[in-house]
C-alpha cells in the first residue's frame, strides 16, 4: 500500500485519453518532479466536482464569506502530465473540508476486489461514488490523498465539469450517448417521428 500525499500539489486535475466513447478518465496530482495517475470513471468525477461545490457551499454558509478572500485559482486546461503511467484504478472517492487549515480534503482510494465484481455486474452506486472522508486507510490499498485551498476544489471542479461534458453529444430524445457508429434510442420505437 501507497499513500500518495499532496499538500498542496502543484497540480490537480482531471483529464482523459482517448475518443469520445472510449475515454479513460484520469485523476492527476503533480508536486516537486512526482506525479501520480489515478483512472476513475466519468460518473466519479462528475461526482466529485458536484459534491466539491456543494461542500464549498456548505462551508461558506456555516462560515461566513472568509473563503470569498484571496484570488480564484487560475483554470488549468492543460493536458495531462505525459507519459500517464496508472498508478491504481479508484474504487472510493472520499471529499472532506479542514477547518483548522481551510482546505478541502480530496481522498481517492484504489478499488477492490469486491468493489470490481460488484460494478461488473452492474450495481453502481452513483449516488455514493463520494463517501464521507475517513481517517483510516484501508489495508492493502493505494490512496491519492490531496490538499487543496477553496479556490483550488473550485477551479479544480470548473475543469472536471468541462472535461465530463466533452465526451458524446447525449440524443434529444433519450438522453443517452449518442454513439458514431449508431444509436438505437428507446423513444423511438422502431420508427422515426416526422420531420426528422
Amino acid at each position: 500500500m501507497s499513500v500518495f500525499e499532496y499538500d498542496p500539489p502543484e497540480r490537480f486535475v482531471a483529464g482523459t485519453v482517448g475518443q469520445p466513447g472510449e475515454r479513460t478518465f484520469f485523476l492527476q496530482a503533480a508536486a516537486s518532479g512526482r506525479v501520480t495517475s489515478a483512472v476513475v470513471e466519468k460518473a466519479q468525477v462528475s461526482a466529485l466536482a458536484e459534491r466539491i461545490e456543494e461542500l464549498l457551499e456548505e462551508v461558506r454558509q456555516r462560515f461566513g464569506e472568509p473563503l470569498e478572500s484571496g484570488e480564484a485559482a487560475e483554470q488549468d486546461d492543460g493536458p495531462l502530465e505525459q507519459p500517464i503511467e496508472e498508478d491504481f484504478r479508484v474504487g472510493t472517492l472520499a471529499l472532506a473540508w479542514d477547518a483548522e487549515s481551510s482546505r478541502v480534503i480530496i481522498e481517492a482510494q484504489q478499488i477492490d476486489e469486491s468493489e470490481d465484481e460488484s460494478e461488473s455486474e452492474g450495481e453502481s452506486e452513483s449516488d455514493e461514488d463520494v463517501a464521507v472522508f475517513a481517517e483510516d486507510v484501508p489495508e492493502g490499498r493505494d490512496v491519492l490523498r490531496v490538499h487543496l485551498t477553496a479556490e483550488a476544489a473550485r477551479a479544480f471542479a470548473g475543469r472536471a465539469m468541462k472535461v465530463v461534458a466533452a465526451g458524446r453529444p447525449n440524443c434529444p430524445l433519450c438522453g443517452q450517448p449518442l454513439d458514431p457508429e449508431g444509436h438505437i434510442c428507446p423513444r423511438q420505437n422502431g420508427y422515426k417521428p416526422g420531420g426528422m
